[in-house]
């Protein structure tokens, strides 16, 4: 019984650490893919930015964190691995190596209206952005 509950505490540690790297991973493909089209579309090269599931893709990944900071609601990752770190016995941000630094990259101290701004303006330039490389790509298309 005694280790029953140790691999469910065991268990707990390691699903979050695998929120933990999801919603790292999250945070890179709404960054990153920013950055890949805003680059592709500044270079001329709206093509590799614009394909037929990226840019959806990214649109919606981007709407997400805007729409839940404009409701007021804590991202579901940042729920999730909270609930399994408390379920592991530890504190929601321990201070495991990895794990510190994860989250230091992740979360800030700043008031919540700062992060709508920020996710605001983050997803205005994100539409801009793809805008241009659909907007190029179907020009490239239909000149042939």
């Amino acid at each position: 019984m005694v280790a029953l509950a140790m691999a469910s505490i065991t268990n707990a540690s390691y699903l979050a650490d695998l929120v933990l790297f999801l919603h790292v991973g999250y945070v890179l493909f709404v960054l990153g893919g920013f950055f890949a089209a805003s680059t592709f579309a500044l270079t001329g090269r709206p093509k590799a930015a614009s394909s037929a599931w990226f840019c959806p893709v990214h649109i919606i990944a981007t709407g997400i964190v805007i729409a839940q900071a404009w409701l007021g609601h804590v991202c579901p990752l940042t729920r999730w691995e909270s609930q399994l770190r408390m379920l592991a016995g530890q504190s929601p941000y321990p201070d495991g190596f990895i794990a510190s630094w994860l989250h230091r990259l992740l979360y800030f101290d700043a008031p919540p209206w700062a992060f709508t701004a920020a996710y605001t303006v983050f997803g205005v330039l994100a539409v801009i952005v793809w805008t241009m490389c659909i907007r190029d790509r179907r020009r490239d298309l239909v000149s042939g």
